[in-house]
């Protein structure tokens, strides 16, 4: 059977399901999505599905997978649960406005490797609650993983009266595939590589990609250092720095740099040594590119990979660094457990490292500070292009939405068109619906030219 008509065939099945799913309640489908939730979130098949995942891609580690499933998708639930996506969803009768949520139809899903675990629940619950199909692109290397989860939500909606092909799962994934249910499918999340993101906005149809990661934090003379060291530990570490959200490089002020190196040790860094250095530059990067051999893999295989000893107990390797950009691989993002660290004098000059950081690699994605310094965290929110800025927290673990911010919970992250895609913002439920605006007439006087235009044309030639 050729591509497109495999495809086609899956799309048709999708869009079966879909029309039955287009008249369910609201209660109906917050009820399917709590259940697949809830059944997944259980500790027991949470720790079997993370231990076989790391079996499977060899990536990340069980502990930070289990608690994706255990605590992070039911804060996701949580905070998505009291968005209206079947009908009437808001009302403005000033303005004689009525918002009406409408299913988008099916809807294709990229599942990075990285993360093949709970992908695919945040992807699933979202488009079902907006009453969606959905058709998962697992990665090859981690279709095992998928597919299990795809199937245990199948068999949730068959056992709660709803078609099981509202998810379906591609079982014998390819980039040609995937490559052709975006360009068959009503609309694309695309969380992945570049290439894919790049694939997904030439398919023809609407998609919201991701961008990359490459995270850089700052540390002032304000901070607490000890909290930010622990903060930094947690959130270079989580899933073995898998996510794209993970800090990559620290821009310390001189006057704390010794005292923030010496806390960094005792959280588990090593300092390699120049050579170690080095040693780990040749390992890391492959005729330019990062290896895969050492992404999302264990500190101590890294080391040994690199050829250098490390102390029991290391958790994250760093690497002292001046430069920026390509002939400076450790400037960029590493999706591994390596933390590069920079120095700075004046703050304008931190700024300035966040830029030319991001701007070889991770552009609009995010950076953040530990500080207690207004006029700093404002000077590097407004003077960069990144669409998040995260201060004093695990970046890692809070850049993505977590109980201690404000951020939405999601495992999709826009990064504005610096990072070519559509939204500066997490992706979350609001993106996964169309809406109908009903508009009534209202009683509103056509404003005076005083009105409209003010003082604002005093000062200005015309």
């Amino acid at each position: 059977m050729s591509t497109e008509q495999t495809i086609k065939e899956l799309v048709e099945r999708a869009n079966a399901a879909q029309k039955i799913a287009e008249g369910f309640t609201q209660r109906k489908v917050d009820e399917l999505a709590a259940a697949i939730v809830y059944t997944l979130s259980r500790p027991e098949l949470a720790k079997e599905i993370a231990e076989d995942c790391v079996i499977e891609t060899d990536m990340g580690n069980v502990e930070s997978k289990i608690a994706k499933l255990t605590k992070k998708m039911p804060a996701i639930f949580y905070q998505i649960k009291s968005v209206k996506t079947v009908g009437i969803i808001e009302r403005d009768p000033e303005m004689g406005i009525r918002k009406i949520a409408k299913p988008i139809g099916v809807i294709a899903a990229l599942i990075p490797s990285t993360n093949p675990e709970a992908t695919p629940i945040f992807k699933g619950v979202l488009g079902l609650r907006a009453r969606n199909a959905v058709i998962f692109a697992p990665h090859p290397k981690s279709k095992r993983t998928t597919i299990r989860v795809v199937n245990i939500m199948r068999e949730i909606l068959e056992k709660n009266g709803a078609p099981k092909d509202l998810f379906i799962c591609i079982e014998n994934p390819s980039k040609e595939l995937s490559q052709e249910l975006m360009r068959q499918c009503d609309l694309t999340m695309a969380t992945g590589s570049s290439d894919m993101v790049k694939a997904a906005y030439s398919s023809g149809k609407p998609a919201y990609g991701v961008g990359a990661g490459n995270a850089a934090v700052i540390i002032d003379e304000t901070a607490d250092l000890s909290d930010a060291a622990t903060k930094i530990r947690i959130g270079k570490t989580g899933d073995n720095a898998s996510g794209c959200s993970a800090e990559n490089s620290l821009i310390i002020q001189e006057s704390i740099y010794d005292k923030m190196l010496e806390l960094l040790k005792k959280e588990g860094g090593y300092l390699a040594t120049s050579e170690e250095k080095e040693k780990l530059k040749n390992t890391m990067w492959v005729d330019g590119h990062l290896s895969r051999e050492i992404v999302a893999k264990p500190v101590k295989r890294i080391a040994e990979l690199a050829g250098i000893d490390i102390p029991e107990g290391t958790k994250f390797i760093m690497v002292e660094e001046t430069g920026i950009g390509k002939d400076y691989p450790f400037s960029g993002e590493k999706m591994s457990l390596v933390l590069t660290l920079y120095k700075y004098n004046e703050f304008e000059e931190a700024v300035d490292k966040v830029n030319r950081i991001t701007g070889y690699s991770g552009l609009g994605h995010s950076c953040g500070i530990h500080s207690f310094n207004d006029d700093h965290i404002m000077q590097l929110a407004l003077n960069t292009k990144t669409t998040r800025v995260l201060v004093r927290q695990p970046h890692g673990a809070g850049n993505s939405g977590n109980w201690f911010n404000g951020l939405a919970n999601t495992f999709s992250l826009g990064c504005g068109t610096w990072g070519g895609n559509i939204v500066s913002e997490n992706v979350t439920q609001k993106h996964y619906m169309n809406i109908t605006w009903v508009a009534e007439p209202i009683d509103r006087k056509e404003a005076t030219e005083e009105e409209i235009f003010g003082d604002l044309l005093k000062d200005v030639n015309l």
